[in-house]
């Protein structure tokens, strides 16, 4: 979890997730683990900058040959400025 995304939009500092869309986010991800559990693997959860924690993740596993992200679309009020 990005904490980027829980702050407000930068011209009127409306939240960019609501509490009715963080608590869809997270049910969703509580399904998500425990649907990959039943199934013999795990979900890996973090809060942080994903370009901190990816780089911790990698370091911490060692055995990782490739990696594979997207990149979100950026808002219209980034792309004013």
């Amino acid at each position: 979890f990005d904490p980027r995304h829980y702050l407000g939009t930068p011209c009127y500092g409306f939240p960019k997730t609501g509490p009715h869309r963080l608590r869809f986010l997270l049910e969703s991800v509580k399904d998500l683990r425990e649907t990959l559990k039943k199934k013999g693997s795990t979900l890996v959860v973090r809060k942080g900058k994903p370009e901190d924690v990816i780089r911790d993740l990698i370091t911490q596993l060692s055995s990782v040959s490739a990696v594979a992200f997207h990149e979100e679309v950026r808002e219209i009020f980034d792309i004013v400025k």
